[in-house]
């Protein structure tokens, strides 16, 4: 679908830019959120009327965003999970998560669209993202994930977590489990020491 843009949108476009997009997101995000109109004469018409108060609007969402960079900077984003032997967390920690948190810790609110972390954390460990206050103001934040505040804080020092043989630290993704195949030998010598032992107890009983 084509559209004309009435908000500046990060790797799309800027205001006024005439633009092709999937019709769902057209229809489920763009149009209803007053970001774009449908494109036709008599929107260019409409939008070269309001062209002069979209930029200001946008300008006014730009400052207001920026009044909120130092807020976003001292949140302190720390999350205590449940997670396995092998630092793995039991669910995840998501943009939704992080952007309510933000709103709690610094009264800052943003969507989560607007929380730039991509895939969902499932991990202990400290994390970099970013936070899209406005498409021209994004602020890199460090996401720290543990089971207690004091795994937390050994992060923020630059700590190592080890959980088994496995080390945890800054900037790292805890590693996959052990594959199944990788265990199978264990499993088979348990299974001989029983057969073994069975054994033993019919040569005693003869």
């Amino acid at each position: 679908m084509k559209v004309i843009l009435t908000e500046k949108i990060s790797k799309l476009g800027h205001i006024g830019d005439t633009v092709e997009v999937a019709t769902g997101y057209a229809r489920n995000y763009l149009l209803p959120n007053g970001k774009a109109l449908r494109w036709s004469k008599g929107n260019v018409a409409l939008f070269e009327a309001k062209k002069a108060e979209l930029h200001a609007r946008h300008e006014s969402a730009k400052s207001k965003a920026e009044s909120e960079v130092k807020s976003v900077e001292s949140a302190k984003f720390h999350m205590i999970r449940s997670a396995g032997d092998t630092g793995h967390l039991y669910g995840s920690v998501s943009s939704r998560d992080i952007a309510r948190m933000l709103n709690e810790l610094a009264g800052v609110a943003v969507e989560s669209n607007q929380v730039l972390l991509g895939n969902p954390i499932k991990t202990i460990g400290a994390f970099d993202t970013k936070i899209a206050l406005h498409p021209d103001v994004i602020v890199p934040v460090k996401v720290y994930v543990a089971q207690t505040q004091d795994e937390i804080d050994a992060l923020v020092a630059g700590k190592v977590l080890t959980f088994g043989t496995k080390k945890i630290e800054d900037e790292e993704v805890a590693p996959q489990p052990e594959a199944a195949d990788e265990v199978a030998p264990e499993s088979k010598t348990q299974a001989e020491e029983k057969a073994d032992e069975v054994a033993d107890n019919e040569s005693a009983s003869e």
